[in-house]
């Protein structure tokens, strides 16, 4: 049985520079996502009355429940093997955020965006510390 080209071709090299890049931003993303779910496990007062605010319930359940789903996410993110299914979970997890504020009208740049920029970062960092990501997404790498 003869293998194809594209089971034969390894995986795009990635330099020292873009690996310690992506490992570092992605180490900025998680710690900001961990502390975001950790608040919300808690949960602080303050995260109670912006929950309100965002018209979302704030009992204790609700508030532990989205902490419990955003900590699963991010840690499925932290593992390299389903790095990219974290990734997933978690543009889904800051995508509702992002449909929430332009629900409410919150400020387009800072508030509303705000999950668009974290999803960038998830997503740029898997990019530089992921080489597979890159030749799945760009074959001609």
């Amino acid at each position: 049985m003869q293998s194809t080209a594209s089971n034969t071709m390894a995986a795009p090299a990635i330099s020292s520079a873009g690996l310690w890049t992506g490992r570092m931003l992605s180490g900025l993303v998680i710690l900001f996502l961990v502390f975001d779910s950790a608040i919300k496990l808690v949960p602080l007062q303050v995260v109670a009355d912006t929950t309100a605010q965002l018209g979302w319930p704030t009992d204790d359940l609700s508030l532990r429940l989205l902490g419990i789903i955003l900590l699963a996410c991010t840690l499925l993110y932290v593992y390299p093997r389903t790095a990219v299914l974290g990734a997933v979970l978690l543009t889904a997890y800051l995508g509702g955020a992002v449909a929430t504020h332009a629900r409410i009208g919150s400020p387009l740049l800072t508030h509303t965006f705000f999950g668009v920029y974290v999803g960038l970062a998830v997503w740029g960092s898997l990019w530089l510390r992921n080489p597979h990501l890159r030749r799945l997404l760009i074959p001609s790498l």
